[in-house]
């Protein structure tokens, strides 16, 4: 035996945590807090630690529409097994009334439709997307404030012994699930301390700063509204079931302007994933950036306005263009504003690209694509001829 006086840090983080925690920041933007309690958890059950008897973990996350609550649970669950789908999703709007439990469930022997009745929490639905190095379910009950009273007794059960009993008597463990519910209660209460209330009335978040509170402060008194709001319309003994509970705070500008930059990405995979067979790269100015910004904002709707704005203003003109034959596959098309029309222009600024270049281009920017000068190495004579042109694309 070698005695040692050696002080430990618990605050380190197993490989396997740490890229879980890399994935997740990736993609999800301003809510640290929520990252952090499911990486927490998820190295928590890597250490075999984990509560006996109970789920993986109990989170139930709480802020406005457009946060991120319903992302951040597919980007783990896409994160560790690799696929979006992996999430068994509960819509609890379908479920407002309590002989509904019975699509969950299945009907008991004797009534009307039993055989024919497939409960959605089975365990063959539970276990679908397990794979031999990750055996974990993801189970989301999203806008669980919308069921009925049935559908949350039912889960007092899952939360604290993480079993239920179907219909025909088979029981479904859930010793191997991360349970996550979202709810948007206390966004009318967060939305107050952020927003003016009426007319030139001062929002609580200046008066606050004018005061000198801090922004953790800040975030404080916004965590606790929406928890005091969870705690007004759940029973006690359903809310000490649950492990997390994480207020996804409101995003600003800073965050919405990433979620551009993630989204024109997606976009442009979108692109050059299509079936179409005409893939083709797009470079947004600082310009086109701005407007997006300015017809995507909006503090109550979140980053669900900015993807209809962007699917609005870019995708669909992108598709017309596409189908009409204007945009073709190599082309280099840069998206930027117009001022007299208040709306994008497209323009093609080079064609017949190689696949490589454009990969490289992509590679090699932080905005969707690189400027079209990085082209010129990879340019062909029919693109040049474009681009001296300044071929415009209508």
């Amino acid at each position: 035996m070698v005695r040692m006086n050696r002080k430990l840090d618990p605050g380190q983080t197993g490989h396997e945590a740490e890229k879980l925690h890399g994935d997740l920041r990736k993609v999800i933007v301003g809510q640290e807090e929520a990252v952090d309690q499911i990486v927490n958890i998820y190295q928590t059950y890597l250490a075999g630690m984990t509560s006996p008897g109970r789920p993986i973990g109990n989170f139930l996350f709480l802020g406005p529409t457009g946060t991120g609550k319903t992302r951040l649970v597919e980007a783990a669950a896409e994160a560790l097994v690799g696929d979006v789908r992996a999430v068994l999703k509960i819509d609890c709007a379908e479920f407002q009334h309590s002989h509904e439990i019975a699509k969950l469930i299945g009907s008991p022997p004797g009534y009307l439709g039993h055989r024919e009745t497939h409960p959605l929490l089975s365990q063959e639905a539970l276990n679908q997307y397990q794979t031999e190095k990750i055996r974990i379910s993801f189970v989301l009950f999203d806008e669980i404030e919308k069921a009925s009273d049935s559908l949350w007794n039912l889960l007092l059960g899952i939360l604290d012994k993480a079993t239920l009993t179907l219909g025909d008597n088979r029981r479904v463990d859930f010793s191997r699930a991360m349970i996550f519910m979202t709810s948007n209660l206390g966004a009318t209460e967060m939305g107050a301390i952020l927003r003016p209330a009426v007319g030139f009335a001062t929002s609580e978040v200046e008066r606050l700063r004018r005061a000198g509170v801090a922004d953790e402060a800040l975030n404080d008194k916004i965590s606790r509204a929406g928890v005091e709001a969870a705690r007004r319309k759940f029973t006690p003994e359903f809310m000490n079931r649950i492990d997390k509970v994480v207020v996804f705070r409101p995003l600003g500008m800073p965050e919405l302007e990433k979620i551009l930059t993630l989204e024109l990405n997606l976009v442009q995979q979108r692109i050059l994933n299509s079936a179409n067979s005409t893939p083709f790269v797009f470079n947004t100015t600082a310009s086109a950036r701005e407007f997006l910004l300015r017809e995507g904002t909006d503090m109550k709707y979140g980053a669900r306005h900015l993807k209809r704005a962007i699917e609005r203003s870019m995708v669909h003109p992108l598709s017309n263009l596409i189908a009409s034959g204007q945009v073709r596959g190599g082309d280099l098309i840069r998206i930027e504003h117009d001022d007299m029309s208040d709306g994008l222009t497209f323009i093609k600024e080079a064609e017949d690209l190689p696949a490589y270049a454009m990969v490289q281009m992509m590679d090699s920017s932080p905005f969707t694509m690189a400027p079209v000068t990085a082209a010129a190495t990879y340019e062909t004579e029919p693109a040049r001829t474009a681009n001296a042109r300044g071929q415009r694309v209508r």
